[in-house]
């Protein structure tokens, strides 16, 4: 059965021209774009997106990066979706992301590290909903 999740592409990788490249390669690799947003968060939303990390030492260096500038927030579908995805960005920590992932190729350190993805099922329809309406994702 095919699953939609969350790809959000990260100002850093916006900012080095990178964004059309991790893009290709998720098509690549079986996801179909259902809906693509540009978009530059305010710290007010970039707090309620990242709202289950705060009070955590990293908190605030990671709503300052997604501030930093622009992002690409991405509704995309293929079978096991969410799995899937995570397996094709890599691991946070580009220096430990297998080769031909995403954050291999394209992210500059753990902090900046090109993409996000959801992590679960329940964490990709609150992520959706977050950037897309209903409608918006109708095709």
């Amino acid at each position: 059965m095919k699953e939609l999740t969350l790809a959000m592409v990260k100002p850093d990788s916006l900012a080095a021209g990178k964004a059309g490249r991790i893009i290709a390669h998720l098509e690549e690799r079986g996801f179909r774009i259902l809906c693509l947003k540009m978009l530059r968060l305010s710290r007010e939303k970039a707090g309620e997106f990242y709202g289950e990390h705060l009070g955590k030492p990293f908190y605030d260096d990671l709503v300052g990066f997604i501030t930093s500038g622009p992002v690409i927030a991405l509704a995309v579908e293929r079978e096991d979706a969410v799995a899937y995805l995570r397996e094709v960005i890599g691991a946070t920590d580009p220096a430990q992301a297998e080769a031909g992932t995403v954050r291999a190729l394209y992210a500059e350190s753990k902090q900046r590290n090109a993409i996000h993805a959801s992590d679960s099922p329940a964490s990709a329809e609150r992520e959706l909903r977050f950037f897309f309406s209903r409608s918006d994702l109708i095709i």
